[in-house]
């Protein structure tokens, strides 16, 4: 992927790709997803583009219900999202609002390759022996996203340079939570994602974490990662003042929501073997009620704001 050609002809109409991603969104990234209603309307289908396609990707590699060739129908959809790219009708549902989204914002490709990279990573490793390696595969997953959303949520003027490595930060804290989260999911799977030098570190066997037992040495393994993660949050930190006002509200009520995530990881004792920890819907509505306000302030301002001609 090497350029951004001209606007395909589509089997799908844009609306109903765009609705497609939206409907992805919300199933399956319901902390995220909430937060986005704080943007700008004209912002939120772009977001849910880029979740949606991201999303489409993962199950491919990660979904229960496959029961197809993941390898196979990974590379058809990459395949499809070049030819898409290239001015040509596909006809996955999703991929029209992608590309429709990657040419409007100018989305670098090459982040869309290392996203597709770590995809292709999920096939074949299962495990990482150190952090470094994990953080090789989160830069796929997750730190691109970040870059990808940076378009959207508009840095200031001046500021895209200094905010690319907070938004960076903020996608590998989000990916190291739900490795954190998910470790009891991540093993049906065949996966363990928290590196194995971490887990000799602290005494703990494959098997301690296969057959759900949450010891003590299990409890120290996670509170570590999740010290590790909020070094991720904080670096992240100065990122959301480098973007506009109106895209602030949002990206503050995800970075609490996911937070709350390793919040309530602590709350249980750091045991995410019995089952996925979740932050109460109580909470995920009161943070976004919090934000709601300056949320409608700064959107008023930009739109009232007049642009000088030149």
């Amino acid at each position: 992927m090497t350029s951004h050609p001209a606007a395909p002809s589509r089997a799908t109409t844009l609306t109903a790709s765009y609705e497609r991603c939206r409907r992805l969104h919300a199933s399956y990234g319901r902390s995220y997803y909430l937060a986005t209603l704080l943007l700008p309307a004209w912002k939120r289908p772009h977001v849910h583009a880029l979740y949606g396609f991201a999303r489409h990707a993962d199950e491919i590699v990660d979904s229960f219900a496959m029961t197809g060739d993941r390898g196979t129908a990974l590379e058809d959809l990459v395949a499809q999202l070049v030819a898409g790219l290239a001015g040509e009708t596909v006809a996955d549902p999703v991929l029209p609002a992608f590309t429709h989204t990657v040419r409007g914002f100018d989305i670098d490709l090459a982040d869309i390759d290392a996203f597709l990279a770590s995809m292709r990573a999920d096939l074949t490793v299962h495990r990482y022996g150190t952090y470094d390696e994990l953080l090789g595969y989160m830069d796929g997953s997750a730190a691109v996203i970040g870059t990808m959303m940076l378009p959207i949520l508009e840095p200031l003027p001046g500021a895209v340079g200094r905010a690319r490595e907070p938004a960076r930060q903020l996608g590998l804290a989000f990916q190291l939570t739900n490795f954190i989260r998910d470790v009891a999911e991540d093993l049906d799977r065949g996966r363990i994602y928290l590196p194995l030098e971490d887990l000799e570190k602290f005494g703990v066997s494959e098997q301690d974490l296969i057959a759900r037992r949450t010891t003590p040495a299990v409890r120290d393994l996670i509170a570590y990662e999740a010290d590790r993660a909020r070094d991720h949050y904080r670096r992240a930190l100065e990122g959301i003042e480098l973007l506009v006002p109106s895209s602030r509200p949002c990206v503050r009520a995800a970075y609490e929501l996911y937070g709350g995530i390793l919040e309530e990881v602590e709350a249980a004792g750091y045991d995410v073997l019995a089952g996925r920890v979740r932050v109460p819907r109580r909470r995920r509505l009161a943070i976004f009620t919090r934000y709601l306000t300056a949320a409608s302030a700064a959107g008023r301002a930009e739109r009232r704001t007049q642009v000088k001609a030149r």
